[in-house]
């Protein structure tokens, strides 16, 4: 394996809700986790993907080309059942792009208006890509299950558009509620990065 990636990895994202998150879980292995903000590299990758490991692969991808080092990246969306699976890969981008997480919510609510809370269920998932140098990627998902509340609970997280509303199966509180290590202890997005945490590791030995 490369010296550098040895050593950094690079996490190809500009959100910084899921940074925090992302850096939280893979604080035990020998990788400084460098953001492509921090480097200066501000540009928005095009996921124009049909799915979220397409989404996810090609924001890995552009990491490594970017920089040369080993990169992750992940694609997240949202499957609402009583919308046939909408906004699923469009989470982020249903309303519009660049739509502000109030606007997002609102749109959300008023497609679900009227629809009881039984039939309000949803699933979050996640797909976390890592690019290597040797030209390899591995792709790993997690997935969880819960509800779209009908009234928005505390203040959204940075870049977490649905936090307020989404409550997990078995929990009480909504994602807003919870500590980044709550939040790690039940969420889609820890799944997969667990997952590939320990992709990472095996990749470090060889």
């Amino acid at each position: 394996m490369d010296d550098l990636c040895r050593t950094k990895i690079i996490l190809s994202t500009q959100n910084p809700g899921k940074a925090k998150q992302i850096e939280a879980l893979l604080n035990d292995i020998q990788f400084e986790i460098v953001s492509l903000g921090s480097l200066g590299i501000t540009e928005e990758v095009i996921e124009d993907g049909a799915t979220l490991e397409d989404n996810a692969r090609k924001k890995a991808l552009f990491g490594l080309q970017q920089t040369g080092i080993c990169s992750i990246a992940e694609d997240t969306g949202l499957f609402i059942d009583a919308l046939d699976g909408r906004p699923g890969i469009y989470a982020a981008r249903w309303v519009r792009h660049n739509a502000t997480t109030e606007e997002i919510v609102a749109h959300t609510l008023k497609a679900l208006a009227g629809v009881p809370m039984k039939n309000r269920t949803a699933t979050f998932k996640t797909v976390a890509v890592a690019a290597f140098v040797d030209g390899t990627t591995m792709a790993c998902e997690g997935a969880v299950s819960g509800v779209i509340l009908e009234q928005p609970r505390a203040t959204p997280l940075a870049g977490m558009h649905y936090s307020t509303i989404f409550q997990p199966n078995g929990q009480e509180k909504v994602w807003a509620q919870m500590s980044t290590d709550e939040i790690n202890t039940v969420s889609h997005r820890s799944q997969a990065f667990l997952q590939l945490h320990d992709v990472l590791i095996k990749k470090i030995a060889s």
